[in-house]
């Protein structure tokens, strides 16, 4: 996030440079006086300003920091932006560090908020410096525009201001009301609980519409003036941009009055609206001017008719819109939050296509748009047909507008009795529409109190438990297993669904590892889904039955197990499957077995679909799945910025398993590739965790992991010991590639034996590595890595040579790269100049990936053999030499003026990740706003 001072932040630039005075805002500022009169009685506390954008949150925020310097008390502001929300405490760091009397120890703080791991120490060392400063007088410390905190400024906060409430330091946020993400929600509800006084800012009383009126055009209104500066219905901000529009070509002053030329004006663009259509992507920006021309209010199916997509093709840029506050829900319409926004988009359009517009809608047939989907028609609860209706309407919206569909499945819960027997059901209904929307914490709640009441009959108990295990997969796989074997257990239920949770119990023992256990389990579901006919049960368990080829390295049947799979659940409909999704197994196989370019294919369009249809939670498993094919394909920096876009929150439940296969993995490689020990001894830790996990596959990716990064510091013994638990394990759940995640680890763990002088666990590892190659023989990616693997154990040139051309064929840079330098390193003992094109190519391919560690080793490599390279990032501009690729491409789109969305747009890819990028970058480059950045750009790239 950047931060700017609120002398230019917060409060707005007036028509013609003219700041008008306050108005109409007389009790909020006696509070905050009082509050400040309290402050310098050594009284601490917070005041929380909420509002609707245009109310003048912001403009009172200004008055109550010029108040307080007034007095001689400390202030420190800061504020967030909907843009550039990707450096970690942004608002409150730059707050408290930048304007005229800063905290001391800047760069000390800065540091730790980039360094994963420190977040305890951060919070300790801003609160004593807080606390050392409120020592020496009051401080007043202002944060603006809460909505757009990232997750570490929310936490900080909250976290302090309980911290430190003994002490005279008065906390000013505002924040937009309305609908606000959950972090922020719970921010607010934790304050509200430890006192916070609340300031709710409403419309404007007329007495102040007219001041204002007559302070922005220099003369009292006349009514008829009055009547359009009442359109603004008491929005501060609404009223002064319509009234400085008017001023120079509608209003005239005669005889000491404002009054109008000729009439009600035609609409006028308005700043603060262009300003946030500017900011929106091309779809949702499109989608805001077609409402406009419409008028009044809008379905989006007429939307989706006019634009010529699909409803939920339009899921993205309607929520877009609504978080720009440009419209809101009313029903099951969409409507513009103010008449005078509507107004001013549509002056923006050429007359033209707004007419063209009007005789679109004008030709459509009557009864196009959707009955009414969000608003049960006035029911009342125990109204089971009204029930009925709105389940039947969520099943048909799940798998294209799953959030639409969780809003209609909760209406339909609260009008389902307690004690009605279907309750169970609509339950389970419920939880994984709430899951795939990213509600997973809500959703387990209410499993979990439905469960802990009881009452629910076998039946209603096996659907709860079933829809529990769903929503664990993603988050505890231990848990999935526990859920779906208590469902099993249960007497009575019906024979399809007792089929679905065996079969979600044998993905729950797969994806954990307990590998024979899954396929005795799905042995039972296979007979109970044929009983009773469910290819719903049949798409999952084929899944199951991949896995177990993938297992046994028969990778073809695996790859044909694979493709039915996800053939089955996508005829299903994703709604209905179990596992979603199934794709997700095939982009990991095809990534594991060498198909890198096909798997970030399917990864990338699980990507884009997801996200059309609001599925927030197999979006960010497909990210997860992305961030294992990024690494491998060697595009290190964007495998980091997608691990962080998909990073855990505080809300999801159980200890993310899946995180801990794909993001925490990653970044841990990465670190290591990268040299940043920091980070890796960071995930080192979670690594720690992992290996007490109940999941054995979370236990043997823990453990490989702590290998790794014994052998990074220099402790082959020590990684050895650490695999020593894996390779003891029992077989039938022993990993397929013999302790290691990924067939080209298997020259890594020859390497890593063979310093230790464990010379037979370095032979087993190449004899697995030839097995899986000689039972797959149409993959040459596993040939390549048994003959590099063959070569490091047997010393021997020919192998080493020969795995370098098997890896050409193979999108895998970084494990080309290694057999490279190996083969290098073995032709440098004695042909020197032959190795030196060896060490030339490696250099380049880990440059390009940005693997700085091994460019480092490699050019020491090439120094020893008298050859001299200039260091160089890698293999960059000179003029950039900081910056990764993307992290370049990134920066250069951004200065030109582009919003991160619209920068996502350019570079396919998400928002997040593109947030990520510029994260590091601006660390990189020691700035902290677009406005330096942009300077930088055009200084090192033009010369200016």
């Amino acid at each position: 996030m950047s931060v700017n001072r609120v002398t230019t932040r917060t409060v707005p630039e007036e028509p013609g440079g003219v700041r008008t005075p306050l108005r109409g805002r007389d009790v909020e500022l006696a509070f905050i006086e009082a509050r400040l009169d309290a402050l310098d009685r050594g009284e601490g506390g917070i005041i929380r300003v909420e509002g609707p954008a245009g109310i003048g949150r912001s403009r009172i925020l200004a008055e109550a920091a010029a108040a307080a310097r007034r007095r001689g008390t400390r202030v420190f502001e800061g504020a967030a932006d909907p843009d550039e929300r990707f450096a970690p405490l942004g608002p409150l760091l730059e707050g408290v560090l930048a304007g005229e009397e800063p905290l001391p120890g800047a760069q000390r703080l800065r540091d730790l908020t980039t360094t994963p791991g420190q977040r305890f120490w951060l919070l300790q060392e801003l609160g004593d410096r807080l606390r050392e400063a409120a020592r020496r007088g009051p401080l007043f410390v202002v944060l603006d525009d809460l909505q757009w905190c990232d997750d570490l400024t929310l936490l900080t906060f909250h976290t302090l201001a309980a911290g430190l409430s003994s002490h005279p330091i008065l906390w000013l946020v505002a924040v937009r009301a309305g609908s606000v993400p959950p972090g922020v929600r719970t921010t607010l509800d934790r304050i509200r609980q430890a006192g916070a006084h609340g300031l709710v800012l409403g419309a404007l009383e007329d007495r102040a519409i007219a001041r204002i009126t007559e302070d922005v055009l220099g003369a009292p209104p006349d009514p008829d003036v009055l009547r359009l500066a009442n359109r603004a219905e008491g929005f501060p901000q609404l009223l002064v941009e319509l009234l400085g529009s008017l001023r120079e070509e509608a209003v005239t002053i005669e005889n000491g009055t404002a009054r109008l030329l000729e009439g009600p004006p035609a609409p006028r663009q308005l700043p603060s609206v262009v300003r946030r259509l500017d900011q929106l992507s091309d779809e949702a920006r499109e989608l805001v001017r077609t409402a406009a021309a419409v008028g009044g209010t809008v379905t989006a199916a007429l939307l989706a008719e006019l634009l010529g997509r699909s409803s939920a093709a339009l899921i993205t840029a309607v929520r877009e819109s609504l978080e720009a506050d440009l419209l809101a829900e009313s029903g099951d319409r969409l409507a513009f939050r103010h008449d005078l926004i509507r107004e001013a988009v549509e002056a923006g359009l050429p007359l033209p296509l707004r007419q063209a517009l009007s005789r679109q809608v004008a030709g459509l047939p009557p009864g196009r748009a959707p009955a009414d989907v969000t608003e049960a028609r006035g029911a009342a609860p125990g109204d089971a047909t009204e029930a009925d209706r709105l389940r039947t309407e969520a099943a048909e919206l799940a798998g294209t507008a799953p959030g639409t569909a969780a809003e209609l499945s909760l209406k339909a819960l609260e009008l389902t009795a307690v004690d009605a027997p279907g309750r169970p059901r609509v339950i389970a209904e419920t939880i994984p529409l709430l899951w795939q929307t990213g509600r997973a914490a809500r959703a387990r709640e209410l499993g979990a109190t439905a469960l802990a009441a009881g009452g629910l009959g076998p039946e209603g108990e096996a659907l709860i438990r079933l829809a529990l295990a769903r929503l664990a997969v993603q988050f505890d796989f231990s848990e999935a297993v526990r859920q779906a074997r208590a469902g099993v257990a249960l007497p009575g239920a019906s024979r399809t669904v007792r089929g679905r949770l065996l079969a979600m119990l044998a993905v729950g023992l797969s994806m954990s590892g307990e590998h024979a256990a899954a396929e005795q389990v799905a042995a039972e579901a296979w007979e109970t889904a044929a009983a009773v006919g469910d290819r719903t049960a049949e798409a999952t368990l084929t899944t199951v039955r991949s896995a177990a080829s993938f297992h046994r390295m028969d990778l073809a049947e695996s790859f044909r197990q694979a493709e039915r799979s996800a053939a089955l659940a996508d005829a299903l409909g994703v709604s209905t499957s179990l596992w979603v999704p199934e794709a997700l197994w095939y982009a990991l196989l095809s990534n594991t077995t060498g198909r890198t370019a096909e798997a970030l294919a399917v990864a990338e369009e699980g990507i884009r679909i997801t996200r059309e249809q609001g599925r927030t939670a197999a979006t960010r498993m497909w990210l997860m799945t992305r961030t294992r094919i990024l690494l491998e394909t060697g595009r290190l920096s964007d495998a980091r910025a997608d691990a962080e876009a998909a990073s855990p929150t505080t809300d999801d439940p159980g200890p993310g398993n899946l995180a801990d296969v794909t993001l925490r993995y990653v970044m841990l490689r990465v670190a290591l590739h990268t040299g940043d020990r920091k980070t890796a001894e960071a995930y080192a830790v979670e690594a720690r965790r992992m290996r007490s996990d109940g999941a054995p596959v979370v236990r043997h990716f823990g453990t490989w992991m702590l290998a790794l990064m014994a052998d990074y510091e220099g402790r082959p013994d020590r990684a050895m010991a650490e695999l020593d638990a894996v390779m003891t394990s029992p077989a039938a759940d022993r990993p397929a590639y013999a302790g290691l995640i990924d067939p080209a680890d298997a020259p890594v763990l020859v390497r890593m034996a063979l310093r230790a002088g464990a010379h037979e666990r370095a032979a087993q590892a190449v004899a697995m590595a030839e097995k899986r190659a000689v039972l797959n023989p149409d993959l040459p990616f596993l040939a390549a890595t048994a003959a590099h693997a063959r070569g490091l154990l047997d010393n021997d040139l020919a192998p080493l040579v020969r795995a370098v051309r098997l890896y050409e064929d193979c999108p895998r840079p970084l494990a080309r790269a290694s057999a490279l330098e190996d083969a290098g390193r073995k032709l440098a003992t004695t042909r020197r100049p032959e190795a030196l094109p060896y060490f030339e190519t490696a250099l380049s391919l880990y440059a390009r990936s940005g693997a700085e560690r091994d460019v480092a080793r490699v050019r020491r490599r090439l120094r020893a053999a008298g050859v001299r390279r200039r260091p160089s990032a890698a293999g960059l501009s000179e003029t950039w030499t900081e910056l990764t690729a993307a992290e370049l491409r990134v920066v250069r789109l951004v200065a030109r003026g582009l919003t991160n969305q619209q920068t996502a747009e350019r570079l396919s890819l998400s928002p997040h990740t593109v947030s990520s990028h510029l994260r590091r970058a601006f660390t990189k480059l020691d700035i902290t706003s677009r406005t330096e950045l942009t300077r930088l750009v055009q200084r090192r790239d033009h010369g200016r």
